[in-house]
């Protein structure tokens, strides 16, 4: 399960292949999005496939020991809540692991996709209502990092260069591109990784906008998992292969 400020989404994964078994089924994040009507999202996208294994989902802020210690792009009531255990009431006691979103797409991307075997700092990066980050140093991951709350411009970088960004704006490719550039130099001035994992629903149209990204030292490659790559993460985590 990947929740998301726009939609949520799930699906069984295959974690022989990292791919997702069936076709992922959505439904709009609700709002306001409330732990409580969120989690009634999550148990009719679960109770679409039939489901009653563990279960693993994503969650875009702060999560520790399945307490989800921030609340950016959905409801304040989400803050100190105990989602690992408000979802598993709500799936009648199926068990729940809850990670950050962007860890959870980073470690399917370190394991199956465009990070696999590579060594030294690499930051995953997913645009969308947000910027997610998940860092790792030599494949081993620095939990909750939220890079996206950076300041860039006296503001949150997230606001100035996420996807949601360019759409509220209308910017065009080029335009949003600059934004991520001045973005991307600001983490590697803080990181210096070799890799930049980009990743988030604009992945799937890197073409348009990465080759316009200049003066970036690391390699930016997009990620190969695409928007699907948090519910691998997620039921990876779920299964304890994190």
């Amino acid at each position: 399960m990947d929740i998301g400020g726009s939609g949520i989404k799930g699906a069984p994964v295959d974690l022989g292949r990292g791919d997702l078994a069936q076709p992922r089924h959505k439904v709009l994040t609700p709002q306001p999005a409330t732990p409580d009507d969120v989690a009634g999202c999550v148990k009719e996208v679960v109770d679409h496939f039939g489901w009653s294994g563990p279960v693993g989902v994503t969650f875009p802020g702060v999560v520790t020991s399945g307490v989800t210690r921030t609340a950016a792009n959905v409801d304040k009531g989400w803050i100190d809540t105990d989602a690992a255990r408000l979802l598993g009431d709500r799936l009648g006691g199926l068990p729940v692991t809850v990670l950050n979103d962007a860890d959870a797409a980073g470690i399917a991307e370190m394991t199956f996709g465009a990070g696999r075997g590579r060594t030294g700092t690499v930051i995953m990066l997913t645009f969308g209502t947000g910027i997610g980050s998940a860092v790792f140093v030599n494949g081993h991951l620095v939990p909750n990092t939220e890079l996206g709350h950076v300041e860039l411009h006296g503001h949150d970088a997230e606001k100035h260069a996420s996807s949601k960004a360019k759409e509220d704006e209308d910017l065009s490719w080029s335009q949003w591109a600059h934004r991520v550039q001045t973005y991307l130099a600001h983490i590697e001035m803080l990181f210096s990784p070799e890799l930049f994992i980009i990743g988030g629903g604009v992945s799937r149209k890197s073409e348009k906008f990465l080759p316009l990204v200049e003066g970036i030292r690391a390699e930016m490659v997009p990620a190969q998992l695409q928007n699907n790559a948090g519910i691998v993460g997620a039921a990876m985590a779920a299964a304890g292969r994190v």
